[in-house]
C-alpha cells in the first residue's frame, strides 16, 4: 500500500486569496496618499516673470524650457504633464531647488518679433540670464524630476495592483467588473479609491442583485470626471495655484 501525501497546494492557494484583499485594503490607500503628496508638490505652479526674476537672483532656478503650453495624457490619471517644446513659445517652465515646477507666460523672445511689434530684447535676455545658470529641461536628473517620476512610478504600480485584483481576483460585488474598470479612470485615483473603500473596505455580505454594469459605470466615469474637473477649477480659482496647482 503507497501512503500519498495530502497536497498543500490547495490550502495555501485559500490562504493566498485571503491574504492578497488584507494586504491591498491597506497597500492601495497607503500608495494612493504617497502618489497624491508627490503629484502635488510636483505638479506645475503658473507663476510671473517677477518670481521668475526672484528665483534667479536667488539662485534657486535649476532647469528651464521655453515653451506653448502643456501636453498631458488626459486618458490616465497618473500621466504627468510636461511643456511642450516650442524655441519661440511664449512660456517658460523652469524647475526650482525644492523640487516644484513653476511657468509663466511672459511672450516669445525677441528673434520671433515682427516690425510694429512691442520690443521683445528683454525676453532674450532672460533667455540669456537663463542659459548662464540652469540647465536644459530635458536633462531631466533634478529633483522635481525625480519627483514627477517617483510619482509616475507610484501611480502605475497603483494601477497595476488594482487592475490584477479587478480582473484576476474575485468577482466584484457590488459592481461588475466593467463598471470598476470605467469608474477606476476617474481623475485623481478617485476611482481607485472608491473601488477599494466598496469592495474591500466595506464590501456587501452577498453579491449586490442590481451590480452596477459597463454602462452605468461609462456614466459615472463621464458624470463624475466633470464634477471633479469643475470643482478643481472652481477651488484653483477661489483658493489660488499655490494650494491647487495646475
Amino acid at each position: 500500500m503507497v501512503d500519498v501525501t495530502p497536497s498543500r497546494s490547495r490550502p495555501s492557494g485559500r490562504r493566498w486569496r485571503e491574504v492578497v484583499p488584507v494586504v491591498l485594503r491597506w497597500a492601495l490607500p497607503v500608495l494612493w496618499v504617497l502618489w497624491a503628496s508627490l503629484a502635488w508638490w510636483a505638479e506645475p505652479r503658473e507663476s510671473t516673470e517677477a518670481r521668475l526674476d526672484r528665483d534667479l537672483a536667488a539662485g534657486r532656478v535649476v532647469t528651464f524650457q521655453r515653451a506653448q503650453g502643456w501636453a498631458d495624457d488626459g486618458a490616465y490619471w497618473g500621466s504627468q504633464p510636461r511643456p511642450q517644446h516650442a524655441t519661440n513659445g511664449g512660456m517658460l517652465a523652469w524647475t526650482v531647488s525644492n523640487g516644484q515646477i513653476q511657468y509663466a507666460f511672459v511672450g516669445p523672445p525677441a528673434s520671433a518679433s515682427y516690425p510694429g511689434e512691442p520690443d521683445l530684447s528683454a525676453n532674450t535676455g532672460l533667455d540669456a540670464r537663463l542659459a548662464a545658470v540652469a540647465g536644459p529641461w530635458h536633462v531631466g536628473g533634478d529633483l522635481a524630476h525625480r519627483i514627477a517620476g517617483t510619482a509616475g512610478l507610484l501611480a502605475g504600480v497603483l494601477t497595476v495592483l488594482w487592475l490584477g485584483r479587478l480582473i484576476g481576483g474575485a468577482p466584484p460585488l457590488a459592481g461588475t467588473r466593467w463598471f470598476w474598470f470605467w469608474v477606476g479612470l476617474l481623475p485623481f485615483g478617485v476611482g481607485v479609491l472608491a473601488w477599494t473603500y466598496r469592495e474591500l473596505w466595506r464590501p456587501p455580505s452577498t453579491p449586490v442583485l442590481d451590480r452596477g454594469s459597463g454602462w452605468r459605470g461609462f456614466g459615472w466615469l463621464v458624470l463624475a470626471g466633470v464634477g471633479i474637473s469643475l470643482l478643481v477649477s472652481t477651488a484653483r480659482v477661489v483658493i489660488g495655484t499655490t494650494v491647487v496647482p495646475g
